[in-house]
């Protein structure tokens, strides 16, 4: 099962990533993640990854494409991957489908966790977690049973990213659908794209995407 996820920061593509992990038994690919690999693991084309980045430059798409293309070779991708984050692009989205028809594969499922925006904002800007433990809570959603303590650890320091506030979370979702909207329609023509309601409980997310991989 080769798929994508698609959906904009804060939409659940990592809880859904690594609940499709654990039933799936196949690796969730991150692009920082393979880069930080490649650049450790001194590959050749980890080195020249490092390179770029040591000089203060964006890595190219060449160089992305390289290192998915390696970590896609790997024994542990061999019955299928998620690609979290990648393509990002048309150029991207090309150079995915031909290096998979390369290697005899092509992507099973593109699934885009559609979000109400206002409503994601309020979710992630409401976020803050235990400075201890790391549990996590919500302004509305999710507070301390007891205000100001962690139900977990007891803990009365908390802590919030600071790019988890409304603006920067509204910039962020900007900058997404510019980039990324043309995947939608890309996927939709090939026939590849399925959509779920991201703004749902999470485990009915869960579901609607194992109903949606069931059927395929």
């Amino acid at each position: 099962m080769r798929l994508i996820l698609l959906g904009p920061p804060g939409a659940g593509k990592g809880t859904q990533s690594q609940r499709l992990v654990e039933k799936l038994g196949i690796p969730q690919l991150s692009t920082g993640d393979m880069l930080r690999d490649a650049v450790k693991a001194g590959t050749d084309v980890g080195l020249r990854a490092k390179a770029v980045m040591d000089a203060g430059k964006l890595v190219s798409d060449e160089i992305v494409n390289a290192i998915v293309s390696e970590r896609i070779d790997q024994p542990d991708a061999a019955n299928g991957f998620i690609l979290d984050g990648y393509p990002r692009t048309l150029v991207q989205a090309d150079a995915v489908e031909e290096m998979l028809s390369d290697k005899g594969f092509e992507l099973d499922c593109v699934i885009e966790l559609e979000v109400d925006d206002n409503v994601l904002v309020e979710r992630i800007s409401g976020r803050y977690t235990c400075a201890k433990c790391g549990t996590g809570y919500h302004d509305t959603n999710k507070q301390p049973k007891v205000p100001g303590v962690c139900d977990k650890c007891g803990s009365t320091e908390f802590k919030r990213r600071p790019d988890d506030n409304a603006e920067t979370v509204r910039t962020r979702l900007e900058a997404y659908y510019k980039q990324t909207s043309p995947l939608i329609g890309y996927y939709y023509a090939k026939g590849k794209l399925k959509k779920v309601d991201g703004m749902a409980d999470f485990e009915e997310v869960t579901k609607s995407i194992e109903k949606i991989l069931a059927e395929l």
